[in-house]
């Protein structure tokens, strides 16, 4: 959530905000709330005062053996004032927090203004896109000819968007996830497997709740969610807490399965790997204090770009657009790999600054001295590696002209081979 302060004192700056991320928003109905709500304390505390006022001299009235039946009349009636007064203060603020929960965030000033992807910047690019000198296939049909990956079978158990991994392939999948480990514990990030499910109080703290309805999975009967990626459970694992300043950052490489409705994603990419609802993911996370957090921003994705030039996979990395970024960050680098099959550059990390707006949502917080105030942490997070989708661009770019998949040079050695 935003800062109210900058709410109340630079509202042209939030409805420039809304027009450049093309959302609609009721923002001057936040506002009329936000003032609704800050009389309504007043007038509470000045009931209260005035009725502790009341509840003394009553006492005072019976001690000195005064007739008090008009004074606790009077206090009855404060008191059902107050009763109804509190009620309909809880409800402006119910509705309040709603709205503030739901606003985006600010827009960092380098963001480029557009609608959709097509405003995107492209930064820089890496690597040699392959060549091939015979008829190249794409995923979906190297996986079959090799019978390493069944999507028939997954979607009569399963569904859509579910596949079963064989042989070499699961092989790969965790060679990836073990060099993947390896790589960022020696980037001196500390390794999390995060719970799978969390409740709902931690996973609207982590993003926008009239969002992740249509993207997370519920349990039915029960206050969890399963997560869609690692980046929730981590974001909330400080909740509520007061962190040591001299500490940060604080740098996590968070391993688990993500799952997705991925709704609204229908007839795209219906059929492979690449856009399913069960995945594999390494995600990066910091808690980082505000003055370092764009720093820490570049050295994230930095760090992702390293791990695809280790993997020898093409790839270039883009500025996301103001319609095109997520409501909770104010800057994100996305990362598109080459997929020879299909001829293109694939979207396989994203990577994010959200600021103070997580973190004002979870109550965490810092100091560096036990007399300073509190201030609140910036939150980062990055995609390092979505397995199933850089399965897809390895599959694609290192096929070979017998119908076989080279494993990359720094998977090998976890891989235990050379050929898939």
């Amino acid at each position: 959530m935003l800062d109210p302060k900058i709410i109340r004192d630079e509202p042209e700056k939030i409805k420039k905000m809304l027009k450049d991320r093309a959302i609609e928003f009721d923002f001057d109905k936040m506002l009329e709330l936000d003032k609704k709500r800050r009389n309504l304390i007043k007038e509470t505390d000045e009931l209260r005062k005035k009725r502790n006022q009341m509840s003394i001299a009553i006492g005072q009235a019976k001690k000195s053996g005064g007739d008090a039946s008009e004074l606790l009349n009077d206090m009855a009636k404060i008191s059902k004032e107050l009763d109804d007064l509190e009620e309909h203060q809880k409800t402006v603020e119910e509705i309040y927090t709603h709205l503030a929960f739901s606003i985006p965030n600010i827009l960092h000033e380098s963001v480029p203004i557009g609608d959709d992807e097509s405003a995107n910047l492209e930064l820089r690019k890496w690597g040699i896109i392959p060549e091939f000198n015979f008829k190249i296939n794409d995923h979906i049909d190297l996986g079959q000819n090799l019978n390493i990956i069944d999507l028939e079978r997954a979607a009569k158990n399963a569904g859509a968007r579910f596949y079963y991994l064989k042989g070499g392939l699961v092989k790969l999948s965790q060679a990836l996830i073990s060099y993947a480990l390896d790589f960022m514990a020696e980037k001196n990030y500390d390794l999390i497997q995060p719970p799978y499910m969390i409740n709902r109080k931690s996973m609207e703290g982590a993003v926008i709740a009239d969002d992740f309805e249509d993207v997370i999975y519920k349990v039915h009967d029960e206050d969890l969610f399963l997560i869609g990626t690692s980046e929730h459970a981590i974001a909330s694992m400080h909740a509520d807490e007061i962190l040591d300043g001299n500490k940060l950052p604080f740098r996590y490489a968070s391993f688990s399965p993500c799952f997705r409705k991925e709704a609204g994603a229908h007839g795209k990419d219906q059929k492979g790997i690449f856009r399913v609802h069960q995945f594999d993911k390494i995600e990066q996370f910091v808690f980082s204090k505000p003055e370092n957090s764009w720093n820490e921003h570049e050295k994230m994705i930095s760090v992702t770009e390293e791990f695809y030039q280790k993997l020898e996979i093409p790839f270039k990395v883009m500025l996301l657009s103001s319609g095109d970024m997520g409501k909770m960050s104010a800057k994100t680098f996305d990362i598109e790999a080459w997929m020879a099959g299909q001829n293109t550059y694939r979207e396989i990390v994203s990577c994010s600054n959200c600021l103070d707006f997580q973190s004002r949502r979870l109550k965490i917080r810092f100091r560096d001295k036990s007399n300073e105030d509190t201030k609140y942490v910036h939150t980062l997070n990055s995609t390092l590696v979505a397995v199933e989708r850089t399965i897809v661009s390895i599959m694609e770019n290192f096929q070979t002209n017998d119908g076989h998949i080279r494993v990359p040079e720094v998977l090998q050695k976890y891989f235990g081979g050379k050929i898939i």
